[in-house]
C-alpha cells in the first residue's frame, strides 16, 4: 500500500514525530522511506548581500540539514527500515512537491509545524502548501 514514503524533516519536534510515524508505516508495509531536507534558499538569499555572513549562514543551514537527516537515519536503522537521504536547495514546499512527483511517492508524512515557529496556525505554511499541491496522500504528524 505504501511502498515509497516521503518524510521531509527539519529537525523540529513536529518533523521528528513525522519521522517516527513514517518509520513505523514503512516498517509495517515493507516500504522505503525517503528523508528529505530542503535548505531554504529564501533564508540564504536574505543574507546574500552580507558577504562573510552569507557563507556562514549557508554552512550553518547545511549542518542543520545534515544533523536532521542523521537523526532520521538512525531511527530508520534502529527499525531496520530501508531509507534514502536527500538534501536539496530551494523553497521547501516546492522542492517537496517536486521530489514527491519525481519519486512516485505513495505517502508523505509531515509535521504540523516546523522550525518556522508559526504556532498560531493549524498547520505550518510548508505543510499547508504541500497538502494543497500533491496528488499523494499526506499524513500530518503532531508532536
Amino acid at each position: 500500500m505504501y511502498n515509497e514514503i516521503l518524510v521531509p524533516t527539519d529537525g523540529s519536534d513536529a518533523s521528528m514525530e513525522a519521522v517516527e510515524q513514517g518509520v513505523m508505516i514503512a516498517d509495517r508495509f515493507g516500504g522505503t522511506i525517503h528523508f528529505l531536507n530542503v535548505v531554504d534558499v529564501g533564508t540564504e538569499m536574505s543574507a546574500s548581500g552580507v558577504g562573510h555572513i552569507a557563507d556562514e549562514l549557508s554552512k550553518s543551514l547545511e549542518q542543520m540539514a545534515d544533523d536532521a537527516l542523521t537523526d532520521a537515519e538512525s531511527r530508520a536503522e534502529d527499525a531496520d527500515v530501508p531509507y534514502e537521504r536527500t538534501i536539496l536547495e530551494g523553497l521547501p514546499h516546492e522542492a517537496t512537491v517536486e521530489y514527491s512527483d519525481g519519486h512516485d511517492i505513495d505517502l508523505i508524512v509531515m509535521g504540523a509545524t516546523g522550525q518556522s515557529g508559526i504556532k498560531e496556525h493549524l498547520l505550518g505554511s510548508t505543510t499547508d502548501r504541500v497538502t494543497q499541491s500533491v496528488d499523494s496522500s499526506v499524513l500530518i504528524a503532531r508532536p
